[in-house]
């Protein structure tokens, strides 16, 4: 891990007196839009296939959770905390949310799990229990996100409620090339007839989240199941 210590430092040199002037002015506010460049930037890599753009961009987004930490070790959010923090934080979280890898052998024997559906199960449970006043499946859900990547997790939670059935498909698809083609589609008719298809798909979004909100306090027994053209 010389390497990692090594970049660490670099980071920290550069914000430090004598170092780097842009680094030293910058705020966990000012390098938002860098940390959605380079993570749109991982992803086209990875999309891409190279192994060369891969590792650039991983050391890219890297870089921003190295540069965070350091200004975190200047208490920009109140106690200071630092990249061995982090990890420190990741690493519990990671540990107490897959008690069938880390757990006692009865743990590992009560949340046994062979398929990635089962794990996903136990997963939910297990952070329920580490956020236990969160009163929804929508929270914790960022609403900045792109409104077709959040209208696949609003979805995804309704489904889990019951409230969807998405094993049915609305419309029938052959393939993922057949669906983008129907989304340039559906984006095309939208521009044509003077309307913006982000704003709208996070409109509709939005009131299924209201939707869901208003199933979660009634009783979900009497509660109908509604569809996703309501």
């Amino acid at each position: 891990m010389q390497k990692l210590q090594s970049l660490i430092e670099t980071a920290h040199q550069l914000r430090a007196p004598g170092g780097c002037a842009w680094d030293a002015e910058q705020t966990h506010r000012s390098l938002i839009q860098y940390l959605l460049e380079e993570t749109y930037e991982l992803i086209e890599a990875i999309e891409s296939g190279s192994r060369e753009e891969v590792i650039e961009e991983l050391g890219d987004v890297l870089y921003q959770v190295i540069f965070h930490s350091d200004l975190g070790s200047t208490g920009t959010f109140g106690e200071p905390f630092d990249i061995e923090d982090v990890a420190q934080f990741m690493e519990q979280k990671m540990r107490s949310r897959h008690p069938h890898v880390f757990g006692t052998e009865e743990e590992q024997q009560r949340f046994k799990a062979q398929t990635g559906d089962e794990v996903m199960q136990n997963w939910d449970n297990h952070k329920k229990k580490e956020k236990p006043t969160r009163t929804s499946v929508l929270d914790g859900i960022p609403q900045a996100m792109p409104a077709l990547a959040l209208a696949s997790k609003v979805m995804g939670k309704a489904e889990k409620l019951g409230m969807l059935d998405l094993e049915e498909a609305a419309i029938p698809l052959g393939s993922e090339a057949e669906l983008g083609k129907l989304l340039l589609a559906v984006v095309q008719s939208a521009k044509a007839q003077g309307f913006d298809p982000e704003r709208a798909l996070r409109e509709a979004t939005r009131e299924l989240q209201v939707e869901i909100r208003s199933y979660e306090l009634s009783d979900a027994t009497d509660a109908g199941v509604i569809g996703v053209a309501d």
